[in-house]
């Protein structure tokens, strides 16, 4: 689909998969890290500079970002390795109680949490 963005004064009409109000909600964050920068200096920088200033900001941000997520993905990790320690501590020990159906649910519970 073809959306229309306005970007520092400038239209733009571009292409995306993605829904428009989500590209239209993009570029305005876009836009304002622009502008922020912009009003920032002093020394009146040129467009070009302003958004590749704007780039590494969001990049920047987007980095301590992933970083963060990337810390509380490993967190979940252990947590759900520790569930399963759990889990299968109070899973019955012997063969008998292990097979049939109530122990092929035990495991399948336990398999579907690890994925």
């Amino acid at each position: 689909m073809k959306v229309r963005i306005t970007i520092r004064g400038r239209t733009y009409t571009v292409r995306s998969d993605e829904d428009d109000v989500d590209l239209q909600q993009v570029a305005a964050y876009v836009d304002s890290k622009m502008d922020e920068i912009a009003g920032r200096s002093s020394a009146g920088f040129d467009e070009y500079t302003v958004a590749m200033l704007a780039c590494l900001n969001i990049a920047s941000e987007f980095e301590r970002y992933r970083r963060r997520m990337d810390g509380e993905l490993e967190g979940l990790d252990r947590d759900l390795a520790a569930a399963e320690v759990v889990l299968r501590a109070a899973m019955p020990q012997d063969e008998e109680a292990g097979s049939g159906a109530s122990g092929e649910s035990a495991d399948a519970a336990v398999e579907a949490a690890e994925a």
